[in-house]
C-alpha cells in the first residue's frame, strides 16, 4: 500500500519517479556502419578538405533535389553563409518568425542587418504569412522561413510575397530534413535552404551544417566564404602542385572535416528509415495525447509530411492549476527529459538591450511560448519509452487539474 501511494505521488514531492533514468528529449542514433565510415577516413590521407567533403555535398544535393549543396561546420555557419551570399549588409532588414532558435536572427546581425520579427500561427508556431506584408519596408531584402519542429512552412504563400516585393526567400530547415511540402522536398523550396547536423537533429555529423540552392554562383561564393575567403583549399592546391592562394572575400573558417562528412553521408543513406521511425513515434503520441486532458500536440497540416525533429505539445493552462515551469520541473523529476523551444528571440537579454527591439511585440508568440513543451523523440526510443512519457504526463496533469 505504501509503495502504491509513493508511485502515485509526484516524484518532485517525494514519490517514486516513472523512470529510473532520465530519458532525453533527443539523442543521436549511430550504428556500426556510421563508426566504420568515420574510422575509414581516419585511416586515410585526408582528414579535412579531402574527397569526402564533395561526396557528401553531391549526395545531399541529390537527396533534396537541387543542383548545389555546400557543407559547413554548423547550422549557424549555414545561416551566416546564407546571409552573406544573398548580400545582407548594414541596415538591410530580414523578416523572420519570433519563435525560433537565436541563430536564425543572429545571422542577420553578423552581416550588419536588422532582424524584423513576425508573429506565428498558434497551432503550428510557423511564421504567420498574413503578418508579413505589414513588416515590409524599402529596406527589406529577405524572409527567413523556419520549419519549426520539422513542419514545413507555407512556401507557396511565402514565394508569392517574395515575388511581389522582390525579396529573397531563405529557409531555415534545421528541423525539417526529410520533410515535404506539397510532395516537394524541403531543401528545394526556397532560394537558399539551411540545415543542421547537431546530434539531436534528423541526421548528425557531430556538428555540421549544409546550405542548398540551385545557383552555382551562390555555391561558389559560399565555398570561398567557408574557407577564410580563399578561393582554393589545401587539397586543390596539392592536386595542382601549386602553393599560391588568393583571399577574395573576408570569410571564416567554417569547414567541416572529412570524417564528419563521412558520418553525415552514412547517416544520410538512412534518412528514409529515420524519418519513418520519428513519424511512427509521433503517431503513437498523437493517439495517447488525444485521451489526456490538459495537453495537446501542435497541428499538422494536410499538405505536408513532418520530419519530427521535435514533438511539441501545448499545455491547457485553463485546465491545470500549475504553470509551464511547474509542469516542466515535475516531469523532469519523473525522469522525462522535457525541454522548451523557444523563448521569443527578441525577449532574450541581448535583444532587449538593443534599442531597435524595445517596441517589438508578437502577442501570439509571447502567449503560446508559455504553453510549449518539447517531449522526447528520437529513432531508438522503445514503445516503453513512449508509454513512460505519457504515463508521466498523465500523472503530473492529474495531480494539478481543476
Amino acid at each position: 500500500m505504501k509503495e502504491s501511494n509513493l508511485i502515485n505521488k509526484l516524484a518532485i514531492d517525494g514519490g517514486i519517479p516513472v523512470r529510473d533514468k532520465m530519458l532525453p528529449y533527443g539523442r543521436q542514433s549511430l550504428d556500426k556502419k556510421d563508426i566504420e565510415a568515420v574510422v575509414n577516413v581516419l585511416q586515410s590521407d585526408w582528414l579535412t578538405t579531402g574527397p569526402k567533403v564533395g561526396e557528401f555535398e553531391a549526395a545531399f544535393a541529390d537527396s533534396v533535389g537541387v543542383e548545389e549543396a555546400v557543407v559547413v561546420n554548423s547550422g549557424t555557419a549555414a545561416l551566416h553563409a546564407a546571409m552573406y551570399v544573398i548580400g545582407i549588409s548594414s541596415g538591410d532588414e530580414v523578416i523572420l518568425p519570433a519563435i525560433t532558435f537565436v541563430a536564425t536572427a543572429n545571422c542577420v546581425l553578423y552581416q550588419g542587418g536588422i532582424p524584423i520579427f513576425a508573429d506565428v500561427y498558434p497551432d503550428t508556431m510557423l511564421i504567420d504569412v498574413t503578418k508579413i506584408e505589414s513588416k515590409i519596408t524599402s529596406k527589406t531584402k529577405a524572409i527567413i522561413a523556419v520549419d519549426y519542429a520539422g513542419h514545413p512552412c507555407d512556401y507557396d504563400a511565402l514565394r508569392d510575397i517574395c515575388d511581389k516585393y522582390g525579396l529573397i526567400l531563405v529557409s531555415d530547415a534545421c528541423h525539417s530534413l526529410g520533410a515535404t511540402y506539397k510532395e516537394r522536398r524541403v531543401g528545394s523550396l526556397a532560394d537558399v535552404t539551411t540545415f543542421s547536423f547537431h546530434p539531436v537533429k534528423i541526421i548528425t555529423s557531430g556538428e555540421g551544417g549544409m546550405i542548398t540552392c540551385s545557383n552555382p554562383d551562390y555555391a561558389r561564393k559560399m565555398r570561398t566564404f567557408r574557407n577564410h575567403g580563399i578561393t582554393t583549399d589545401h587539397r586543390q592546391r596539392a592536386l595542382e602542385g601549386a602553393y599560391l592562394y588568393n583571399m577574395e572575400y573576408l570569410g571564416f573558417n567554417y569547414r567541416l572535416s572529412d570524417f564528419q562528412c563521412a558520418l553525415g553521408m552514412s547517416q544520410l543513406y538512412k534518412l528514409p528509415s529515420i524519418i519513418l521511425d520519428r513519424q511512427l513515434i509521433a503517431q503513437k503520441y498523437d493517439e495517447y495525447f488525444a485521451q489526456i486532458n490538459g495537453v495537446s500536440p501542435l497541428n499538422l497540416l494536410n499538405n505536408v509530411t513532418h520530419a519530427y525533429h521535435l514533438y511539441v505539445v501545448k499545455l491547457d493552462l485553463e485546465y491545470i492549476t500549475m504553470n509551464r515551469t511547474d509542469v516542466f520541473a515535475a516531469l523532469r523529476s519523473e525522469n522525462i527529459g522535457v525541454n522548451v523551444h523557444y523563448l521569443p528571440v527578441y525577449q532574450h537579454p541581448f535583444y532587449q538591450n538593443n534599442t531597435l527591439m524595445l517596441d517589438v511585440v508578437c502577442p501570439i508568440a509571447e502567449l503560446e511560448y508559455q504553453k510549449l513543451l518539447s517531449i522526447p523523440i528520437f529513432p531508438s526510443m522503445s514503445d516503453k519509452d513512449v508509454e513512460d512519457v505519457v504515463v508521466a504526463f498523465k500523472k503530473v496533469l492529474d495531480s494539478y487539474n481543476n
